[in-house]
């Protein structure tokens, strides 16, 4: 099979791992005329970065045959795909002449488990070697790593890479069990905890070297950081349980990002699982949710109230923070010339830069309703929800049972996280 070939099958099978931005790595260049590649440019955009910036990546699979059964994978060892496989060599080739192109910034690459964890691990780990220290590429790499390799080849994973990803896919330990037996939640687990320890442990030596002004340490280990991806939809957890694994995870292994990635249904699927997709919509209201926790100071109860509806389930008709405002009406209007910034923050239609802008604005005068404008706020959004020196909303329009309706009559059709 020729090279093209190759690059066709393996890069439409790494479509569906969502967890490839490139943001947060240490910067490297090229400019001086040493090495090959960068971090800090910009390209051809597969991907963007949570400031923003357009990313691109060479986004692959080394190989997608697999000893796994993972009844939601298109790539199973039972699955009637057409397989393929790059040599190390290839792989590297590829990346180089893709970036000399201009095509690319960087490499994502992933992999089914072929021969064993340890043996896949190793060829994963060969690829990003050979190109930091053969061919001095100074580009971003983000490789997925194996949980049930060998911490050795974990911890040499992150020497090269700027960023690993370990999918924990499933929110629950039974759901795991059901339907990607060969997988262990534990297992998982262990292995995010030990890029955890390489990761703090990095970071102390520079901070060692920083006090005693010592020369600075070229040791990074994994400096983006770690991230995972969860599959939304292929089983029955709630929105809840997926946002609680998620807080969880931020806390406990202080993962730069938890990716959604919304079940798509692939050809001679388990009958266990579900025969259409859960909405899009879904996994962006996710994402919604994910940023105010990690954000906005909000908590999992509030977000997703299971007291109230029972079901555990974000809204789909209007964002989480205005779904929360519109259940807490009792709370607005909020005086925005006096209230702390914690309080702005939960305001529909007010995110984290407008907020600092208000704070900043206020300080020389006491703020008028078109202000806000000038402060790059939807003043039609927040207008039921805040209070001005010259605005004051009746509370017949917050206590208006139409309210949600009119929103969402009024909604751009175009998704944003919060403006």
């Amino acid at each position: 099979m020729n090279r093209l070939r190759k690059l066709t099958i393996l890069a439409d099978a790494a479509k569906y791992d969502a967890s490839c931005a490139s943001s947060g790595s240490v910067k490297r260049d090229s400019s001086g005329g040493r090495g090959v590649g960068s971090t800090t440019g910009m390209g051809i955009c597969h991907s963007y970065a949570p400031d923003g910036r357009c990313i691109s990546l060479l986004k692959l699979l080394l190989t997608n045959f697999c000893i796994y059964e993972c009844s939601y994978c298109i790539n199973r060892a039972s699955s009637n795909v057409q397989r393929a496989r790059f040599s190390v060599e290839e792989v590297v080739d590829l990346t180089l002449d893709f970036y000399k192109r201009n095509y690319i910034e960087g490499l994502f690459l992933s992999s089914g488990i072929i021969r064993s964890a340890d043996y896949t691990m190793e060829q994963l780990v060969r690829v990003a070697r050979c190109l930091r220290e053969t061919h001095d590429f100074r580009g971003y790499i983000h490789l997925k790593t194996i949980p049930d390799a060998s911490p050795a080849l974990i911890e040499q994973a992150g020497l090269y890479a700027d960023r690993l990803s370990i999918n924990i896919e499933l929110p629950s330990v039974h759901s795991l069990a059901r339907f990607a037996p060969e997988k262990s939640l534990l297992t998982i687990r262990k292995s995010m905890g030990q890029v955890r320890e390489h990761i703090d442990e990095a970071k102390e030596s520079r901070h060692r070297r920083r006090r005693r002004r010592a020369a600075a340490s070229t040791f990074h280990y994994s400096p983006a950081g770690q991230s995972t991806q969860m599959i939304v939809g292929a089983d029955d957890s709630t929105d809840s349980d997926i946002l609680s694994l998620s807080h969880n995870l931020y806390r406990t292994y202080d993962m730069r990002r938890v990716y959604y990635s919304a079940f798509s249904p692939i050809p001679d699927a388990a009958q266990t699982l579900p025969a259409r997709p859960p909405p899009l919509l879904r996994e962006h209201r996710l994402y919604q949710a994910d940023w105010l926790l990690r954000f906005y100071g909000f908590g999992i109860g509030e977000i997703v109230e299971t007291d109230r509806s029972g079901t555990g389930m974000l809204d789909l008709d209007v964002d989480p923070k205005l779904a929360w405002a519109l259940r807490h009406r009792d709370l607005f209007p909020v005086n925005v010339n006096r209230a702390p910034l914690e309080t702005l923050l939960r305001v529909p239609g007010i995110g984290a830069i407008g907020a600092g802008r208000i704070v900043q604005a206020r300080q020389f005068s006491s703020l008028r309703f078109k202000d806000l404008a000038k402060c790059g706020l939807s003043t039609g959004k927040i207008a039921p929800f805040v209070e001005t020196a010259d605005h004051h909303p009746s509370l017949t329009v917050l206590e208006d049972q139409d309210l949600k309706q009119r929103f969402m009559r009024g909604a751009s059709p175009q998704l944003t996280l919060f403006s």
